[in-house]
């Protein structure tokens, strides 16, 4: 009988041992770091405004196209005046993360106005595409060109309104 109970006794003793070892070996754990780094924003100033020039308007429309190198051009039935002219395209200084990548979203169109009469700027064109890059001092430069719509015998006056150029880190 003490065989018996020593055996059984070592049965259950064997039982605990592995049931003990199993435990101990159905979990793990590890331990890994976290971190964030806040970088500074992307900002965006305004340098020069988007200057069309000097216009004649003619029976007929026409359109006048600043280029974002700031060259203008001419079409349909507007002369361009040299005299007194002053024609820019706009320039915005941009700093933030260096290298990081951003995007640009220009308007589709704006109205720019004298009292009641108005004209459309549209076709916003930038010199650095959908997607760019700040250079490794966080700083970049963006040029901003688009095309004004001027109706036949548009009424002469200082033309003015807004536009909004957003940048945005990817």
């Amino acid at each position: 009988m003490k065989k018996s109970v020593l055996i059984l006794a070592s049965l259950i003793a064997m039982i605990f041992v592995n049931v003990e070892l199993s435990a101990q070996t159905a979990t793990a754990s590890a331990t890994a770091n976290a971190s964030a780094r806040i970088v500074v924003p992307l900002e965006i100033v305004k340098d020069v405004d988007l200057a069309f020039g000097n216009i004649a308007a003619g029976p007929a429309a026409g359109t006048v196209t600043i280029a974002t190198d700031g060259s203008r051009s001419g079409n349909g039935g507007i002369t361009l005046i040299a005299a007194g002219n002053s024609n820019s395209a706009a320039t915005f200084s941009l700093t933030g993360y260096p290298n990081a990548t951003f995007t640009i979203d220009v308007p589709v169109s704006t109205t720019i106005a004298s009292g009641s009469d108005q004209m459309v700027v549209d076709n916003y064109v930038s010199d650095l595409g959908a997607t760019s890059v700040l250079d490794g001092n966080g700083e970049a430069t963006l040029n901003v060109g688009a095309t004004l719509n001027v109706n036949s015998n548009q009424p002469s006056g200082l033309y003015t309104g807004t536009f909004d150029v957003i940048v945005a880190y990817n």
